[in-house]
């Protein structure tokens, strides 16, 4: 990935032509201390994704939790779509004691990781056989600190290296990320298993609760480095407003969550009042579900902003606080590429539409068809990783060798070709070279998809509000997906899994239009035609 350098006046990123680093300089760089640091902070972001997902998912489904529920726990880690939000207060409001010891970002980042492990340790206590609400409450404590992990990360990454390192440090921070997926996954269904003694045991909640217990203790990992290296010369404050406004700003942020949360948990009998009444009027119950759930969720996000408007009203926040943290990065990709913005935004809110709704009900598919835990943990994380880290190599050729563009079209299309497998895979007898084979073809595709979508953003992000504008694309290009994934498992129950998968890739086709109608305004980059 070539240099990108910065217009001081308008901080827009541009690709200035620079001579190669030599084979050699380039291997070397890969030694330097904070590259490796990135390896082992990349470990303990990537570690507490599967344990949301994929761990989650089986370990819901050995509980005897209906696999309709099940999906809607893939909500817990909508923080990861949402980080925006409070993306800010970290940015700018100092800790206690540990900022002053620690420096700004190495603070926040020691709080969201002793946060992470304290939140797999709240889910190794929870049995979802006994109390489903524990472990809600828990998920989602975990998605909220790992995604707060993220953010201080990604604004380690950028502040600790010059702009001629970034693509080092992000290519080190991705194969950690990756090797602690592997772990939160692939580990943890190794050790359940190992723990839980013969297949035909039975549900063991002291297999599970051992193993997350253990998967809080992998995140001294990023502890001890975080306690190891050095603050990043570029992370000195810059607050433009008292500590006491950031303080206020942090509270308008707890009571708009607390809002939607109340909100949300106030209307369970409402929300099954609508679906029995639907039952009345014929509706099907999945589709009543499914219809009643989507209303509690408008609902509360309506209470929510309404909230933050009357607070707003009362001046707790200063406008221009709220102007600079949720609009100003709007309205600097509008002022750079005019009406063109919005086809962006939407491309970025729908490019990962079709291999997120998916993924949500992969591993109960995996399980309903007869695969176990072994099989599953062997074939979906390991070799998955594998094939994913192919997949994002692929992907970073393409970009340099043919332009983001193209990469983003054929990343788009073999995500929404690679579904279409799993219908097939649906109708067949369980095989575990099939699984393989397909699972292969749905990483690589996910692979090439996901780095040349990370290329795009890096592209479009203006590096004099990085870390806010950075959190807001990534925030927007999970949201929509992630709220449709929760409604994966009514979608199956619907509609059974080979039409559902067909139904995934579907979803995926407009995504290439976008990307054709996106590329008018970048001339070089043309993309294949449909």
């Amino acid at each position: 990935m070539a240099d990108t350098a910065v217009d001081k006046k308008t901080g827009d990123g541009f690709q200035p032509a620079q001579a190669p680093l030599s084979w050699r300089k380039s291997l070397a760089a890969f030694l330097q201390g904070r590259v490796l640091a990135m390896l082992a902070f990349g470990f303990s972001s990537g570690l507490p994704l599967p344990l949301i997902f994929g761990s989650l998912s089986l370990w819901l489904r050995e509980a005897g939790v209906a696999r309709s529920t099940i999906t809607f726990f893939s909500w817990a880690a909508l923080s990861y779509s949402f980080k925006f939000i409070w993306a800010p207060v970290i940015d700018h409001l100092p800790l206690p004691w540990l900022t002053a010891r620690l420096g700004r970002r190495r603070a926040w980042l020691l709080l969201a990781q002793l946060a992470v492990a304290g939140a797999l340790l709240f889910m190794a206590h929870s049995d979802p056989g006994n109390s489903l609400v524990a472990m809600g409450w828990a998920a989602a404590l975990l998605g909220f600190t790992a995604a707060t992990q993220d953010i201080v990360t990604d604004a380690y990454r950028i502040e600790a290296s010059p702009v001629r390192l970034q693509a080092i440090m992000s290519s080190t921070y991705i194969a950690g990320y990756r090797l602690g997926m592997l772990v939160g996954g692939a580990g943890s269904l190794a050790m359940v298993a190992w723990l839980s003694g013969p297949a035909d045991a039975g549900y063991d909640f002291s297999a599970w609760s051992t193993t997350y217990a253990c998967m809080a203790a992998a995140m001294l990992v990023g502890v001890v480095t975080t306690l190891s290296v050095r603050e990043p010369e570029a992370s000195a404050s810059r607050l433009e407003h008292s500590v006491q406004t950031h303080m206020r700003f942090l509270l308008f942020f707890i009571s708009v969550i607390l809002t939607f949360v109340l909100i949300f948990s106030a209307s369970d009998t409402a929300a099954a009042s609508g679906q029995a009444w639907l039952a009345q009027q014929g509706v099907g119950a999945p589709v009543a579900v499914f219809i009643s759930g989507l209303v509690r969720v408008v609902v509360s996000l309506v209470a929510a902003l309404l909230a933050g408007r009357l607070m707003t009203a009362s001046r707790l926040v200063p406008t221009d606080l709220l102007h600079a943290t949720y609009v100003l990065p709007f309205q600097d990709v509008f002022r750079r590429f005019g009406k063109a913005a919005l086809l962006m935004f939407l491309l970025i809110g729908t490019y990962r539409i079709s291999d997120i709704v998916m993924g949500a009900v992969a591993h109960v598919f995996y399980s309903d068809m007869g695969y176990s835990l072994e099989q599953i943990a062997a074939t979906s994380k390991t070799f998955g990783l594998v094939m994913t880290l192919c997949g994002g190599f692929v992907g970073g050729l393409l970009t340099l060798r043919y332009g983001v563009m193209k990469s983003l079209w054929w990343g788009a299309f073999l995500s929404a070709s690679s579904n279409a497998l799993f219908a097939i895979l649906a109708e067949t007898e369980p095989n575990i070279w099939a699984l393989a084979a397909v699972i292969a073809a749905d990483n690589l595709s996910s692979g090439i998809a996901g780095t040349s979508l990370v290329a795009y953003l890096s592209g479009l992000t203006n590096r004099t509000i990085t870390a806010t504008q950075y959190a807001l694309f990534s925030s927007l290009m999970t949201a929509v997906p992630k709220l449709l994934a929760g409604y994966s498992g009514t979608l199956v129950d619907v509609l059974g899994y080979p039409s559902f998968f067909i139904f995934s890739a579907m979803i995926g086709l407009p995504v290439l239009l976008l990307i054709r109608q996106v590329s008018r305004y970048s001339p070089d980059e043309k993309v294949p035609g449909l």
